[in-house]
């Protein structure tokens, strides 16, 4: 599949039929999360699979979004090790961005794999490292559920409304 058919394919799919995921399959998913570049190539992210009955429920308890998919991805980063953008104060990192590029490389590797993904933000990050005791320094940013869409499944109404480049697109 060309790159350009991904984008296009690609949906945030809302409903899982529930099979199990091969391990090749995720396997492939986990390799292509960890060839995504991330700043300084700090590689400061961490991906959590979670795919046990008892890791599932946790991820059920914390969002309402695993929408059935048997494997579910917290993805975090480690502060201690995230790029420090120069001249600024406080904690500004890239860690956050970091996770993003992880997450997109996840959603299209997943894609060829036959695989359906959805990127979930509708928890609490600060719930989700007591839950799953992370490190004190790691902060959770995304959850992404994969598995095989269900047959009704269908990007939703407004995943087709986008606002036209012009406003979106500034040239300076």
């Amino acid at each position: 599949m060309l790159f350009k058919e991904m984008v296009d394919a690609r949906y945030s799919v809302k409903s899982f039929d529930g099979r199990a995921v091969e391990e090749e399959k995720l396997q492939a998913v986990l390799e292509a999360a960890g060839k995504a570049p991330t700043a300084r190539n700090a590689q400061c992210v961490r991906i959590y699979v979670l795919k046990s009955e008892a890791a599932m429920d946790k991820a059920r308890e914390l969002t309402p979004c695993t929408y059935g998919a048997p494997v579910c991805l917290l993805v975090a980063y480690d502060r201690t090790e995230a790029y420090r953008y120069p001249d600024e104060d406080g904690n500004a990192d890239s860690g956050a961005e970091d996770c993003a590029i992880v997450a997109t490389h996840v959603m299209f590797e997943a894609l060829e794999q036959g695989l359906g993904t959805c990127w979930v933000n509708r928890f609490s990050p600060t719930k989700a490292k007591e839950v799953f005791v992370l490190p004190k320094e790691q902060e959770a940013v995304l959850m992404m559920p994969i598995g095989y869409p269900a047959e009704n499944a269908r990007p939703l109404a407004n995943h087709e409304k986008k606002k036209p480049l012009a406003e979106i697109v500034t040239e300076l």
